[in-house]
């Protein structure tokens, strides 16, 4: 797993391509050969930005879903709902598919968002809006999420 850590804001132009800022490019560099899925959030209006790497060991996971539950095929079905394949161009652009940037309510102001192994990139103001909102009390949460591992002697946990 590569980690890919930073937070990037850009310009996307009347096309949907959006110039990736260098240092983001340098960390996906290993992945520029192979390419990237691009796909719907499944609970935030972003996108998900998967190298393909980090694309085919979800797909391990997925295809060990019985298909013979519904459930798992809505899952599915849902999941790789609008997802595209995509490739960062000789100038460092991502091209994002119109019915993606619809969904992301992407206009003009972007924001590439680490998430551990994929990238998310968000309208920067539905960014500001998810990471400065109300709805979450962060201290709490982070207890909640993260107050019970103690895995390492690393003083961290």
């Amino acid at each position: 797993m590569n980690t890919i850590v930073g937070t990037y804001e850009c310009k996307v132009d009347a096309k949907g391509r959006v110039l990736l800022p260098a240092p983001l490019k340098k960390q996906l560099t290993l992945s520029l050969q192979d390419g990237f899925v691009l796909k719907r959030s499944v609970f935030q209006p972003c996108l998900e930005l998967y190298p393909m790497v980090e694309w085919d060991l979800m797909m391990v996971r997925i295809n060990k879903l019985n298909r013979f539950s519904k459930k798992n095929n809505d899952f599915i079905r849902r999941f790789t709902a609008g997802v595209k394949i995509v490739e960062i161009d000789s100038l460092g652009r991502l091209l994002v598919p119109k019915d993606l940037v619809g969904f992301a309510s992407i206009t003009k102001d972007v924001v590439f968002s680490s998430a551990v192994n994929i990238v998310e990139i968000w309208d920067k103001d539905l960014y500001e809006e998810s990471i400065n909102g109300q709805d979450v009390d962060f201290a709490e949460l982070a207890e909640e999420v993260m107050g019970n591992i103690n895995d390492d002697d690393n003083g961290i946990s």
